[in-house]
């Protein structure tokens, strides 16, 4: 086992690449660069400041913030100390961060603005382990308790200790101490804290950097947010661990823009930001008119339809990629060495056009409880479809009822004061049990094929995985998002959320008279219009796979709606509770079917 820490990797690298720029974030219209150098600085005086304020070794202080460098600062500053943190994400609402303040004991929260304060301030009374309350960007309501990070800094700064006392504390953190506790999203009932230790996160970081080789002059423009796992490890931590740059962006909707601003060579993102930018791509060529969109939508369907076999395709690619892909890539900066994709399955039309346009999307595959990363494709060998490979120093294997279990350094711990699902997720020998069902090929190539407890069992016994089909369906242009249903019934059946631009364009052309969502998802037309999509992605299912009956829903899924939790994956249980009245007029007389 390593002797590494993350916070001894740190600082390896700042000693090694010192005024190198460690993070790049938006101020006044421009980037601004925070040095290695200045990093240490910072995080050295919140971290002997906290120690101040007593967060002693294994205690814990919670970070709800959105991504920035202060969370950065408090992240290493509390493993400077011998803590550990707690992530929330900063979408949440006030019950659900008291929860896991709670559950954690969190000792102090650093949160980023006065819009977070006042989630925590509205729950305080009900936290008997919060002592502190430290914010980013200062507080309109000071109080008992309540600190800027600055006054904490300085705290830092006046702490009356010798000169050496800070470097024992980090020094003295060993890998098997828990460096986190991270909350599942909790798409059923209450999240469960899985607790990595810094031996979990340097198995995985170690791994990831020889894969893909990243390198101190790779620049990763950071989206996902840093409270989960994805972004937090492959993201930021291996960034770290040899010296490259981290940019911010400004928000979610920003996201081109600071692609062009910053020239990133990496980024990690999940399929509905790629399936996104494929649509606004397609959407730009809409307003052109005669030859040039002709042209235009040539290109896009060569794009999509794989790498050309013939010598007259080829000589076409070469034409379209001058024309008209060597513009979609100088969008994104110009430099992206390939992109990173996890957290739900991607689509494949999404990854042949990225593809097609010269920028490689690698689908990745891991978990909360893995650190996250199990497996990975490869820059060199990839297979679309599939999640890749196992990372140097993991074990995978298939258990008899389909189930995917892994083994190695980056599993944690257990589950936060949950010793009876520990021992449920984690057996004797070792092996954590994913809950999702998979496959693996001959070389090694592992294919997720859907969550152990999202098999549909039909009636008549058939099981029926409605993932691969799910992501089947969002092939289609028309729908945006698609959930089956069927679990002991008869025949299967789907909401559906239909790709309103799309289908607004569509009735438009075809002389319907309304594009308000809940005109077009009621009218008859744009229902036969999604029924043969249905049909048409289906072809390959055994009939009893195929949606017999659907139902048009009027609006997206969304983090707000309930529909989505905050890494949107969809929250199947909420919205079976959500759209109860419409999933049994699904199986009534009345039904539309669609077979």
């Amino acid at each position: 086992m390593s002797e590494k820490t993350v916070i001894s990797m740190f600082y390896d690298t700042a000693a090694r690449v010192n005024g190198h720029p460690a993070l790049s974030y938006k101020a006044d219209g421009a980037y601004r660069d925070i040095s290695y150098q200045e990093l240490e600085r910072q995080a050295r005086a919140f971290s002997r400041g906290l120690t101040a304020l007593g967060l002693e070794r294994g205690k814990r202080a919670a970070i709800l913030s959105e991504n920035r460098p202060e969370w950065v600062v408090a992240d290493l500053a509390v493993l400077a100390a011998g803590g550990a943190d707690v992530p929330i994400f900063p979408t949440l609402p006030p019950g659900q961060i008291a929860y896991i303040l709670e559950d954690s004991g969190a000792v102090a929260v650093v949160v980023s603005n006065d819009k977070q304060f006042k989630k925590v301030a509205a729950v305080r009374s009900q936290l008997s382990s919060l002592r502190h309350v430290i914010v980013m960007d200062g507080c309109k309501e000071a109080g008992e308790g309540v600190l800027t990070m600055e006054q904490v800094c300085e705290m830092g700064r006046a702490l009356n200790e010798d000169t050496g006392a800070y470097e024992r504390r980090w020094q003295s953190v060993t890998p098997d101490d828990l460096a986190t506790i991270i909350y599942t999203s909790g798409t059923t009932g209450d999240p469960k804290g899985a607790m990595l230790s810094h031996s979990n996160f340097i198995a995985n970081i170690e791994a990831i950097v020889e894969m893909v080789h990243i390198n101190e002059d790779d620049l990763l423009l950071s989206f996902l947010p840093l409270c989960h796992v994805f972004e937090r490890t492959a993201g930021y931590y291996s960034a770290f661990r040899v010296g490259a740059r981290i940019a911010y962006c400004e928000s979610i909707f920003s996201v081109q823009k600071n692609m062009e601003e910053t020239r990133p060579t990496l980024m990690l993102a999940v399929p509905r930001l790629y399936e996104s930018i494929q649509e606004r791509i397609r959407e730009s060529g809409k307003s052109l008119k005669g030859f040039r969109k002709a042209a235009f939508e040539k290109a896009m369907e060569a794009a999509e339809s794989g790498s050309p076999s013939s010598l007259p395709d080829r000589l076409r690619r070469l034409v379209f990629d001058k024309l008209i892909y060597s513009k979609i890539r100088t969008k994104t900066g110009g430099r992206i060495r390939f992109l990173v994709s996890g957290g739900a399955p991607l689509p494949m039309n999404t990854a042949l056009f990225f593809q097609g346009v010269g920028l490689l999307i690698l689908e990745g595959y891991g978990l909360t409880e893995t650190s996250p990363a199990i497996s990975f494709n490869r820059p060199e060998r990839f297979k679309f479809g599939t999640v890749g490979r196992a990372l140097p120093g993991v074990e995978i294997k298939i258990a008899p009822d389909g189930e995917i279990l892994c083994k190695g350094g980056l599993v944690m711990k257990g589950y936060w004061k949950k010793p009876e699902e520990t021992a449920e997720a984690i057996d004797s020998e070792g092996w954590f049990h994913t809950g999702d069902i998979g496959e693996m090929d001959a070389e090694g190539f592992l294919k997720i094929t859907d969550r152990k407890k999202n098999l549909l069992v039909l009636a008549n016994g058939k099981k029926v995985a409605p993932s691969p089909i799910e992501a089947n369906l969002k092939n289609s242009p028309y729908i945006s998002e698609a959930v089956l249903i069927g679990d002991h019934q008869n025949t299967v059946s789907a909401l559906i959320v239909p790709a309103f631009d799309s289908v607004q364009e569509w009735a438009r052309a075809n002389s319907i008279g309304t594009d308000s969502p809940a005109a077009l998802a009621a009218h008859p037309l744009v229902k036969k219009l999604i029924k043969s999509e249905i049909d048409r992605f289906s072809d390959n299912l055994a009939d009893f796979e195929k949606v017999k009956r659907f139902a048009l829903l009027d609006r997206p899924f969304s983090e707000e709606g309930g529909e989505l939790t905050p890494t949107l994956k969809i929250k199947r249980k909420f919205i079976q509770e959500e759209y109860r009245d419409i999933i049994q007029g699904l199986y009534s007389r009345e039904a539309e079917a669609v077979a």
